[in-house]
């Protein structure tokens, strides 16, 4: 929450809520232990390996619900994997 994920959280929830999804759970959780890139999201698919984001932004959220929930394709530009 120090970090900034609160009003990712709450960005999550509203575009949730806001496009009706009923299959997704959002929990919030203490530091994973790479601070750094806090605020960090990670999305976990049934049968799928798990895509975590980093240095989230209330404004990357309709994107990744958009293009990830949604559509199955992970914003890998947002994913740690691509941290600069």
């Amino acid at each position: 929450i120090a970090a900034g994920a609160r009003p990712v959280m709450t960005a999550f929830l509203d575009e949730i809520d806001k496009r009706g999804l009923k299959n997704v759970t959002v929990s919030q959780t203490g530091c994973i232990g790479v601070c750094r890139l806090e605020p960090i999201v990670e999305v976990f698919v049934p049968g799928q390996e798990k895509v975590t984001y980093v240095k989230m932004t209330p404004e990357k959220v309709a994107r990744v619900v958009s293009e990830h929930l949604v559509g199955g394709h992970p914003v890998t530009e947002y994913t740690i994997g691509n941290v600069r």
